[in-house]
């Protein structure tokens, strides 16, 4: 079963770079045959390749290729990648059967940079490069050039049941500390309080533990992590009380990113992410809420993670010129097709914050507070947070958590391993 465009936001914060080391992918690339390099055109155009991920909400790869058939400045062949599409990106980009253009979770990675595997964008941004979510666009920027253009935004919030807060007597959360109180408060013998997942929400909730206390994965130099504070230490030891407390609910009928608890009355308040939207509303109707994650600790803020699929060229392509060429012309000038991929095939932000009052299902209500969040409290990823950082602050998250290890002593040993990372990728 193909997966939404939802996928990689399961990972906030772990999608830095697939192994560059992987073996070739063979010649499946999608660029047709030299012979038939001018099929479908006329001989004096060029023939790109575009690929994408496998979808899966139903209309989107007959829209990529009605898209591409629009252009008239190059015939583009558009193929449709099944599979652990991360890793065939990084498989072809060893070889010189790159695709022109490719799609990517937040951008390219920096090992792609570094590689001169992909291309500048900034000159073909140009002066749009205003008009984009400046949180979404963010992890596409390396030493203040532009690696690839935001296609659509995907995010996660907090869903609430109305009806439940309000016969506990209980507000919408803003803190966490009103979190886990609220979460005591509506859970019944049939209801659980709040929940992020079966694994209690340790992989979900990581990254927004560091940006609602105020503080980023990184220190203004980027050095080194920015969290290594009191401040990170105080919300760790809340989050620990929170998984031992019975407002949480740590298992149930399907994952955080499934509305399923939420509309089975699993629970009362669950994360989950915007692409649910739809059935929720079709399900509780106007009995339920959306808000960030709270605040931590006195110098906290509210927060939500976003997460944007990208156009990326590659610089081995047959024509890189002509292909930011189309990536513009498809990502900045045709806001008609930015719209209806984003509208029209499950739910999600058109990545200019221009466009998204044109997306009916952002107009009101809930949809169009997920737009204003992305604004105001949005956080990406960072292209220095690697996949080694990654797993060193998820077993210290996890120490924390189920085995009540000190959070200092943890977080210690997440900044020894970030720091010598960031050394390996600046050396």
């Amino acid at each position: 079963m193909s997966l939404p465009r939802r996928r990689f936001l399961s990972l906030t914060g772990g999608l830095a770079a697939a192994a560059v080391g992987l073996s070739a992918c063979g010649s499946n690339t999608g660029r047709p045959d030299p012979a038939a390099s001018t099929s479908g055109g006329s001989a004096n155009k060029p023939t790109l390749s575009q690929w994408y991920h496998e979808y899966g909400e139903d209309g989107v790869q007959d829209a990529v290729k009605r898209y591409a058939a629009a252009y008239d400045k190059a015939t583009v062949n558009v193929k449709w990648n099944a599979g652990e599409y991360e890793k065939l990106v990084a498989a072809a980009l060893l070889t010189d059967k790159v695709p022109d253009v490719f799609e990517y979770g937040n951008g390219p990675t920096l090992d792609m940079i570094k590689a001169g595997q992909v291309v500048d964008l900034t000159e073909t941004l140009g002066d749009a490069r205003s008009q984009f979510s400046a949180p979404v666009i963010a992890p596409m920027i390396w030493e203040d050039k532009v690696w690839a253009i935001p296609q659509t935004v995907d995010m996660q919030m907090l869903y609430y049941r109305k009806s439940a807060l309000e016969k506990a007597g209980v507000q919408p959360p803003q803190t966490l500390e009103e979190l886990i109180n609220a979460a005591k408060a509506v859970k019944t013998k049939d209801m659980g309080g709040f929940f992020a997942g079966n694994d209690g929400g340790l992989g979900v909730l990581g990254s927004l533990l560091i940006w609602s206390a105020g503080l980023e994965y990184l220190n203004a130099d980027k050095t080194n992590i920015g969290f290594d504070d009191p401040a990170m230490y105080n919300g760790l030891k809340q989050f620990q009380s929170f998984n031992t407390d019975n407002g949480l609910l740590e298992s149930a009928s399907a994952d955080w990113f499934d509305a399923s608890p939420l509309i089975n009355g699993e629970t009362a308040m669950q994360w989950t992410g915007l692409w649910v939207l739809p059935e929720v509303q079709d399900s509780l109707g106007d009995d339920f809420g959306v808000i960030p994650f709270p605040k931590i600790g006195t110098s906290g803020r509210l927060a939500v993670p976003t997460g944007a699929f990208s156009s990326v060229v590659a610089a081995k392509g047959v024509d890189p010129e002509a292909a930011k060429e189309f990536v513009r012309w498809l990502w900045v000038e045709r806001e008609d097709f930015q719209v209806d991929f984003s509208n029209s095939y499950g739910t999600h932000i058109p990545a200019k914050t221009s466009l998204a009052p044109r997306a009916d299902k952002l107009a009101t209500g809930a949809g169009a507070e997920a737009a204003t969040f992305v604004a105001e409290y949005g956080h990406g990823p960072d292209l220095l947070w690697t996949p080694a950082i990654q797993q060193a602050y998820t077993a210290a998250l996890s120490n924390v958590v189920k085995k009540k290890a000190d959070p200092k002593a943890e977080i210690a040993k997440v900044a020894r391993t970030a720091q010598a990372e960031i050394k390996r990728v600046n050396g």
